[in-house]
This record gives structure tokens, C-alpha cells and sequence, in this order.
């Protein structure tokens, strides 16, 4: 199984999504991240139909990380219940892949 995620996390800013990011990388718990918006987002909240504009984040890592991130996140995000969510990426050029690698690596 491959060790390789992709984590979407959708911020309220771009300030505060840079903010996260940039801590994130500092920890080498992420090899890069992409700032996506904004975007309108529509959702159930407190019993209702809630709609806002965020940023989505879109951040590559390890599965082994993945904890610590989660941990980071939610010290530092605004949200009550921010959307953290990873995907395995199944399939990617090697060379992206070991360069990921090589990022994580030098922060164990």
C-alpha cells in the first residue's frame, strides 16, 4: 500500500491556510501544499445550510504523519471541525514521489 497521501483542508483565509502550511512544512510533516480559491462551499452546520468562501489546501505527505498533522491543525485552525481529509495517491511519477522522499526524510 502505498505510504503517499494527498490531505485536503479547507481554511477560512488564504492568511490563515498560509499560516497552517507554512508551519506544517517547517515540521517537515508536508513536502508541499497548493491554495486553491476562493471557493464557495455549502454544508450542514449547527442545523442548518451554511454557505462560505474558503480556500482549499490541498497538501502531500506520508500516511505516517499523518496524526501529527491532524494534531498541528486543529491547535492552529479557526474552525470548530476543520475539514481534514486524506486520500492515497495510488499512482505518481516516481521522480515527484522520491522527491517527496528525499523532503520527509531530512526532517526525521
Amino acid at each position: 500500500m502505498s505510504p503517499y497521501i494527498l490531505i485536503f483542508m479547507t481554511a477560512s483565509t488564504k492568511e490563515e491556510a498560509i499560516k497552517i502550511i507554512r508551519c506544517l512544512l517547517k515540521e517537515k510533516l508536508i513536502a508541499c501544499a497548493n491554495i486553491v480559491g476562493p471557493i464557495t462551499s455549502l454544508f450542514w452546520w449547527k442545523e442548518k445550510i451554511d454557505e462560505v468562501s474558503e480556500f482549499l489546501v490541498l497538501m502531500k505527505s506520508h500516511s505516517k504523519f499523518f496524526s501529527k498533522i491532524s494534531k498541528r491543525v486543529k491547535e492552529m485552525h479557526s474552525y470548530e471541525v476543520p475539514e481534514l481529509i486524506a486520500l492515497r495517491i495510488e499512482k505518481g511519477l516516481p521522480t515527484y514521489l522520491n522527491w517527496i522522499d528525499t523532503v520527509l526524510q531530512t526532517g526525521e
